[in-house]
């Protein structure tokens, strides 16, 4: 019996000791909607998507530019929780971060580790709660939240908001029943016989996610990373070039009271809405952002060409490793290029004076330099 978005009911409220829980509907089932919007703002949805995926087909090397992207949604989905790293911090080696700003630079890196392993699991894993615990598990490795069961759905009760059970915003469901809802959520992720398009199969999804909120720690994280996960292992994503955790980190406010108002009120249209809007603005923002970086590429490569004369060849060398990793020192730079310590170093003075490179430390030893004009156009856009 199919799900009508008209008349759907989101869950109901049963009694713990002392308190009340969420238990939300099953998901997996056909979805039914008469609302017309819904399908305009699908097919927009769709259309970006497929634009963005057909200019990075057209982008050479595009796994270059990919860690930066990875990195970005690890900044900007941590921040949503609360941590105070940026971009330009995330890409620092550890030594170079102050001891009070390391918890929250090491959370950023298990985001990004968490992602990018997760992508490379896909070859041979589909999304599954296995899966997501192992990425899960990365996430909590040695930060705030080690203590909470990380890779491990959770065996006891937990709460959004507020400080106990008593005073809440909300409370998920029982642990009882996490393995039963999450088993559910899976099993609408890969149900070939309902036919739900998948970028309405992963909003539902995200939504119940957050819903269910499997985990101790970590949830909020863990189902933005899902999206992304879905829409690559589908093939919807050529390559993991999309994350909505910008339009979302945008108004907070708004992402939280939109998955409220599928609880409280039943609206899962509302949600439909503002998730395939963001995918839109998301999708087309990407496909902005690669725009600008072939054009930065192009008119590096170019300007390289025609005034670094015998250092061309290390020259090229070194910006395309930049746009992998755009932090470097003299060593790495001797190592990429294979040049002597005064080559590299006079190489890296040379684009210090182009103005690619920019020392960030200040020191006269150990100096690093970022790829300026590269990380500004992520950081105009975080």
């Amino acid at each position: 019996m199919a799900i009508e978005l008209e008349t759907y009911k989101a869950g109901h409220l049963e009694k713990g000791m002392g308190y009340r829980y969420f238990i939300p509907e099953e998901i997996n089932d056909e979805w039914l909607w008469k609302n017309p919007s819904i399908n305009k703002l699908l097919e927009r949805a769709a259309v970006k998507l497929g634009e963005l995926n057909s200019f990075a087909k057209l982008v050479p090397n595009v796994d270059l530019f990919i860690q930066l992207h990875v990195t970005k949604e690890a900044v900007v989905s941590s921040r949503i929780e609360g941590t105070q790293t940026n971009i330009g911090e995330a890409m620092l080696p550890e030594e170079e971060i102050s001891p009070e700003r390391k918890n929250d630079w090491r959370e950023v890196r298990n985001y990004s580790n968490a992602m990018s392993e997760a992508i490379r699991q896909l070859e041979t894993l589909p999304i599954s709660s296995r899966l997501l615990r192992e990425a899960h598990k990365t996430l909590l490795d040695s930060v705030r939240g080690e203590q909470k069961m990380p890779g491990q759905f959770r065996t006891s009760q937990n709460w959004i908001g507020g400080s106990s059970l008593d005073d809440a915003i909300f409370i998920p469901p029982h642990h009882k029943d996490v393995h039963r809802l999450m088993g559910d959520l899976e099993n609408f992720l890969h149900n070939d016989s309902i036919d739900v398009p998948e970028l309405v199969r992963i909003a539902i999804a995200h939504y119940q996610f957050e819903t269910i909120h499997p985990f101790l720690d970590g949830n909020g994280r863990i189902g933005r990373l899902l999206i992304t996960l879905y829409l690559v292992s589908e093939g919807i994503l050529e390559k993991p070039l999309l994350y909505l955790s910008t339009f979302f980190e945008k108004d907070k406010t708004l992402y939280y009271d939109n998955l409220t108002r599928v609880r409280e009120k039943n609206d899962m249209a509302q949600w439909l809405k503002y998730f395939l809007v963001g995918v839109a603005q998301t999708a087309e923002q990407s496909a902005t952002t690669l725009g600008e970086i072939l054009t930065l590429k192009d008119d590096i490569e170019t300007d390289i060409h025609k005034s670094f004369g015998k250092r061309s060849h290390s020259g090229l060398a070194l910006i395309n490793s930049l746009f992998r990793t755009p932090i470097v020192n003299v060593h790495q730079a001797m190592d990429i290029c294979s040049l002597s310590y005064k080559a590299a170093n006079d190489l890296i003075s040379i684009m210090q004076e182009n103005r690619y490179l920019r020392e960030i430390t200040g020191q006269s030893r150990n100096r690093l330099f970022v790829f300026d004009p590269y990380m500004k156009i992520f950081e105009e856009q975080s």
